[in-house]
């Protein structure tokens, strides 16, 4: 079955469908505008072994309103979440090691390695496991699998708890972030990073529209449950994503797999449910006790937050040229598929410590600091108005006077924003 009825402004329904525009990872790094593509991401049809269900047709705006009304709270399951971004391993690692440095903020580096923001930018290169349960905005787990070890998120109330199985450390945050109150969706324990198919399809559908494009494509079996695809694709040139396919799940509209493929042909990222339950997770599901001899960070919610506002502030201080204020201290400039990130990026921060040890003893020995614009030139190539990192997807662009300007763009899209061309 197909339906290639096109969505362009608003959705039937009283569904907004409108331009917003958003940042997922705060700055620091430029790989950090990775998780842009994160919120960008479709479904390869190869996923589905069988025959296509037989389901009743619908149109794209019928489909795109079932996910964004969709009124599910309740889940759990095992996401398989497989990256290909060409993004260099070291500039992945500079971008740990700076969103780390920040958490621990330059000196005690003791919750640094479970900080959600920096753990999970592993996220952006590789094949990860995760387990994930949901019971609502207040209730949240996702299990990290890796061999040997394993990272754990989880959010009960106002209690949030990072665990990093490796080193024995964790963070834990009491209270609730600003603008929590009310939410209405679940979203990802502290951090802003996708962990699910749910999350990347939202903040994606919620996206703009008036540069977009979405039929509906078929059907598949994913994950045990009948689902419609929607394939979503730019109508703007200068974008580096070809076409974006979401799984959406016929009975409670809830996406169980996103995946994105480049104009090359290649797919970049695909995130999608290997199984799911709609069964509400019993309350211990989201119960977390830190293992004997674990290092814990205590952390206010609003504190975590301020420290954060910090590093934002000192990136303001030293940007040139912004053109538009973006959120968390990033400029955003342009929108739709050829927005492009921009910060001033730092000439030092200091590494993650090399002495920690599995057995829960911390090492006293910092990182040696780190220079990320000597990083990105020695990675990049010289172009006209400083150095280019290329990737299938993601390219960023090193101003000769340390600006950083980076998105699913082509290289001339981020000269015309850095204003070098």
């Amino acid at each position: 079955m197909t339906n290639e009825t096109a969505v362009e402004d608003q959705l039937d329904g009283g569904v907004p469908y409108r331009s917003r525009r958003r940042t997922l990872v705060r700055a620091g790094v430029p790989v950090a505008v990775g998780a842009v593509i994160a919120a960008g991401v479709g479904l390869v049809p190869a996923l589905a072994a069988d025959s296509p269900p037989d389901l009743p047709q619908l149109s794209a705006e019928q489909v795109v309103t079932k996910v964004l009304g969709s009124d599910t709270q309740a889940l759990s399951g095992t996401v398989s979440v497989s990256t290909d971004l060409g993004v260099p391993s070291q500039l992945l690692g500079a971008a740990a090691g700076g969103l780390g440095a920040a958490a621990g903020h330059g000196s005690d580096q003791g919750g640094a390695s479970a900080d959600p923001q920096s753990k999970l930018l592993g996220l952006l290169g590789g094949d990860q496991t995760l387990r994930v349960a949901v019971d609502g905005p207040d209730r949240q787990r996702v299990d990290l699998m890796e061999n040997m070890a394993g990272y754990t998120l989880v959010r009960n109330g106002d209690q949030s708890w990072a665990w990093d199985s490796s080193t024995n450390t964790a963070l834990h945050m009491t209270g609730r972030p600003a603008g929590h109150a009310g939410a209405k969706a679940p979203k990802a324990p502290l951090t802003g990073v996708p962990a699910t198919p749910q999350e990347a399809a939202r903040q994606f559908l919620t996206g703009s529209a008036g540069t977009t494009s979405v039929t509906v494509a078929g059907t598949a079996n994913v994950a045990g449950q009948k689902a419609y695809q929607l394939s979503v694709k730019p109508t703007q040139s200068g974008s580096t994503v070809s076409e974006v396919r979401i799984s959406v799940a016929a009975d409670n509209g809830v996406p169980l797999a996103v995946v994105v493929k480049s104009t090359d042909g290649s797919t970049v990222l695909d995130v999608h449910f290997t199984d799911v339950s709609f069964a509400e997770p019993t309350a211990k599901t989201f119960d977390f006790t830190p293992p004997k001899g674990a290092k814990v960070t205590e952390k206010k919610a609003d504190e975590a937050a301020a420290g954060h506002d910090a590093q934002d502030k000192k990136g303001d201080q030293g940007g040139k040229g912004d053109r538009g204020k973006g959120h968390d201290g990033v400029n955003v400039i342009g929108e739709g598929w050829t927005a492009v990130v921009s910060t001033q990026l730092p000439t030092g921060v200091e590494a993650p410590a090399q002495g920690s040890q599995g057995n829960g003893k911390q090492g006293k020995q910092h990182g040696r600091p780190m220079n990320p614009q000597a990083l990105v030139k020695s990675l990049g190539k010289p172009v006209g108005g400083g150095t280019l990192i290329s990737t299938k997807v993601v390219n960023v662009l090193l101003t000769d006077d340390g600006r950083v300007f980076a998105g699913a763009v082509t290289l001339p899209v981020l000269q015309h924003a850095a204003g070098v061309n």
